[in-house]
């Protein structure tokens, strides 16, 4: 990758942050609107873990990482530590992995 590249990517994504400051100006979002841009990151957080589990370069394919998607999703949703939770999600897929 060039570093032009990165730099001009880093402009842009800088850029868009100041458009919106500098054409919201002083004036507040929607309450909607603002409820819905909370909701962004954890979205978009998903759709990546969800591509890097099911694909393999350009191809569909299902294999250990589902393991370890499944026991990290479980021990979320059972308000376990971020830290155990990754070592949980890793452990298995190792496990699986080995296993195979």
């Amino acid at each position: 990758m060039s570093w032009w590249l990165v730099i001009l990517l880093a402009f842009g994504a800088y850029g868009s942050k100041v458009l919106g400051v500098v054409v919201l100006g002083e004036r507040q979002l929607s309450p909607v609107l603002q409820r819905c841009l909370v909701l962004i990151p954890a979205a978009l957080l998903g759709a990546l873990i969800a591509k890097d589990t099911f694909t393999t370069v350009q191809d569909f394919s299902i294999d250990a990482r589902l393991a370890g998607l499944i026991v990290a999703i479980g021990a979320t949703w059972k308000k376990v530590p971020l830290v155990l939770v990754i070592a949980l999600g890793v452990g298995s897929t190792a496990l699986v992995r080995a296993l195979a």
